[in-house]
């Protein structure tokens, strides 16, 4: 069969940067029915859920994180060394296969439940604080200090440097803002201690191994393979940025989300078993990872298209996560649905988030929690949203209001 280049295809347009949520769905879902693909700034974009999915799992499209100085206008080497030094999130191949076997027995459910206890006391304590006045500014108060002391524990880091870690992991994702030229040293200030810090703790855990996943990962051994120093500090690094800005933003975009339905947050308060469900229609409806980049390593023909290599083509999860041709009622948020398919907001194929399981306990367990001690649930002021630039996206600002009174326990 006959290929037709990517570039000589005609078709639509799709640029979504600095349009309002409702508006880049609206464009991203006309632009899927003129084509399949559409047209994009720095390449192409694929909008519908099934093509989505096929592209993830095709291991000739390659992880574009290493050209995102590149995307910046930056010299190839150039930029952040967090850009351009060897990571998990950016490997492929037999490296990337060898580290997810070696490492992918620390992050099973049964891992992320052992910590839920842990969870539920820090959510709890953060809204021991904010109960009381019956209103929060719940971004700043509530989600951004909630997954660092679960990343710390995790990782066998002591209380008194949480604040430091919440601050590393700000920083170094400063990377995916596109204002690298104005970000870079920052990025590359927190990048280095973080290193250092980590680097130090192994050395620390190789002597004194305790019940934590950093003691685990150097223990790990199979068929004499383990890690070395550099791989365990790159994991490190990778646990801390994928478990902590994107969880902050997700449970804040899903009380964002929940606060435009409060029908839907008194009936998880009454029935607090539907958090895994609530959790994942949130993800779906409202996510904060809304687009992903992949770039091909070989000339690729696909769906009758030839896509050359070095083709930058984008992943619209956001629009895949309300593909019609999917999702029954795409555009109703309703914790209660039967799963139509699993929510696109982790990925796909072999970048699939390999710390899942742990976002979805700590969503889970902050959702519940939340549900039943801050009933009445409502803006209490605009919500201000970060600019859409941004790679992890959700609320600046969302300041709510409740009733304590009406508080329910389980």
């Amino acid at each position: 069969m006959a290929l037709t280049s990517v570039y000589e295809l005609d078709l639509p347009l799709l640029d979504t940067v600095g349009m309002e949520r409702a508006e880049a769905l609206s464009a991203i879902a006309e632009a899927r029915r003129h084509h399949w693909l559409a047209r994009t700034p720095l390449g192409f974009s694929l909008t519908g859920y099934e093509d989505a999915v096929s592209v993830l799992r095709d291991r000739r499209f390659h992880s574009a994180l290493s050209l995102i100085p590149q995307m910046a206008g930056l010299e190839p080497d150039a930029g952040p060394k967090a850009a351009r030094r060897r990571s998990i999130l950016s490997m492929e191949g037999e490296e990337h296969a060898r580290i997810r076997r070696l490492v992918a027995p620390a992050f099973t459910p049964a891992s992320a439940n052992r910590l839920r206890p842990f969870m539920r006391q820090v959510i709890g304590e953060l809204i021991d604080v904010v109960a009381p006045m019956g209103r929060c500014e719940v971004v700043v108060e509530v989600c951004e200090p909630y997954p660092i002391p679960v990343i710390c524990e995790l990782l066998g880091a002591p209380k008194e440097d949480w604040r430091r870690f919440s601050n590393w992991a700000t920083d170094i994702f400063r990377l995916f803002n596109q204002d690298l030229v104005t970000d870079q040293l920052a990025i590359e200030q927190a990048t280095d201690e973080l290193g250092d810090y980590v680097a130090a703790l192994i050395e620390e855990r190789r002597s004194r191994p305790a019940d934590d996943l950093l003691s685990e990962l150097i223990a790990i051994e199979e068929a004499g393979d383990r890690l070395s120093l550099d791989e365990l500090v790159m994991l490190a690094q990778a646990i801390l940025m994928a478990g902590t800005d994107t969880t902050r933003n997700q449970l804040a975009c899903s009380l964002a989300l929940f606060a435009e339905y409060p029908d839907q947050w008194a009936v998880l308060a009454e029935r607090p078993e539907l958090a895994p469900r609530a959790v994942e229609e949130s993800m779906r409806y409202l996510g904060a990872v809304r687009g992903t980049i992949r770039v091909t390593a070989e000339d690729i023909a696909y769906r009758g298209v030839l896509f050359p290599r070095g083709t930058l083509v984008s992943v619209a999860i956001a629009g895949a996560n309300r593909d019609p041709e999917t999702f029954k009622a795409p555009d109703v948020f309703d914790i209660t649905r039967e799963r139509d398919a699993a929510h696109m907001t982790f990925g796909s194929g072999i970048h699939h988030c390999l710390g899942a399981a742990l976002a979805r306990a700590e969503l889970q367990e902050a959702l519940s929690l939340l549900a039943c001690r801050m009933p009445g649930l409502a803006l209490d002021g605009p919500v201000e949203w970060k600019p859409t630039t941004f790679g992890i996206w959700g609320p600046a600002r969302l300041p709510l209001r409740f009733n304590t009174s009406m508080a329910v326990s389980h």
